[in-house]
């Protein structure tokens, strides 16, 4: 069967990524904006690192703002490289101990979860948004 049967174009490949990526970092993003004692945590891991606190709350940036420019497809290279940034912090300040760990109960990575989204933004920094977004509507056509 031939993918495009499905309509899977390189540009509706894209925007599934997009979405998905940017989706699914925004419900994180979500749900620290209604629990910020997630964010004071996210402080205190800076603290004991010497870093300042306040880095805490450039959270928001990679987990709101940027995954809603992954999802609109606006600056989307950049917003997913804030993402990239976002999940490197995060795997470097909670998960790092669990990098080369396999989970018990599935047999997965350990942080196949945190990987999924690394791997996702970056292959949307090398890919671009595609035609369904608001940086294609601003690309001139090439002759």
């Amino acid at each position: 069967m031939n993918y495009k049967t499905w309509g899977l174009t390189d540009d509706c490949a894209k925007l599934i990524l997009r979405l998905t990526v940017g989706i699914l970092v925004l419900m994180h993003g979500i749900f620290k904006l209604q629990n910020p004692e997630a964010v004071d945590w996210i402080s205190s891991l800076f603290s004991e690192l010497g870093l300042p606190a306040f880095l805490a709350y450039l959270i928001y940036i990679g987990e709101v703002v940027a995954p809603v420019m992954l999802i609109v497809g606006y600056k989307t290279r950049e917003a997913a490289q804030l993402v990239v940034v976002t999940l490197v912090v995060a795997i470097g300040l909670v998960h790092s101990s669990q990098i080369f760990s396999i989970n018990e109960m599935t047999g997965g990575w350990a942080i196949e979860l945190q990987g999924l989204y690394l791997f996702g933004a970056l292959a949307i920094v090398g890919l671009g948004a595609g035609k369904y977004s608001v940086d294609a509507k601003k690309e001139t056509p090439t002759v």
